[in-house]
């Protein structure tokens, strides 16, 4: 099962390797990873999206919780959340297919960052199925390349442990 792991750590220089190396360490799977500051600039959040069935996972949550600047671990999973993911996509469609590209990008809430004679650079935020559908979408008209940003995720108001 899929699970999206927060960590609040200690903004300092390391806690990044310590914690993947904690996981390549015990052979477990990154998916996605994504790390910011928080309010305050020293502390940052982590959002971690693995696999594993509930032992893999508790283990995780408690060899996270070992480390010295990891202040708080939380398995989304269990709480009411939110989670969202960027991406580019840059589009190289035949000139009968740009205005499909257009009337897509609006229905996706999405917008043209850029642009050229032969691209457009297509930024689009959401939830993981909303971005695959868009790609699919995409795909038969011409996707040169895209980057997706990992899961950002956070507890609703007072859903917390």
């Amino acid at each position: 099962m899929r699970h999206t792991i927060s960590v609040l750590v200690n903004n300092k220089f390391g806690v990044l390797s310590n914690v993947s190396g904690l996981f390549s360490g015990r052979g477990f799977n990154i998916e996605s990873i994504s790390v910011g500051m928080t309010l305050d600039s020293s502390v940052s959040q982590m959002t971690i999206v693995t696999r594993g069935d509930d032992q893999i996972i508790e283990q995780i949550t408690k060899q996270l919780n070992k480390l010295i600047d990891v202040i708080k671990v939380v398995d989304l999973v269990e709480v009411d959340h939110i989670e969202r993911e960027m991406v580019l996509i840059k589009v190289a469609p035949k000139q009968e297919h740009k205005a499909e590209v257009l009337r897509l990008t609006e229905i996706f809430r999405g917008r043209v960052v850029d642009s050229s004679q032969k691209t457009y650079t297509i930024e689009v935020t959401g939830d993981e199925k909303k971005i695959e559908a868009l790609i699919n979408l995409l795909k038969p008209i011409g996707i040169k390349e895209f980057v997706r940003t990992g899961k950002v995720a956070m507890a609703r108001e007072g859903t917390a442990p």
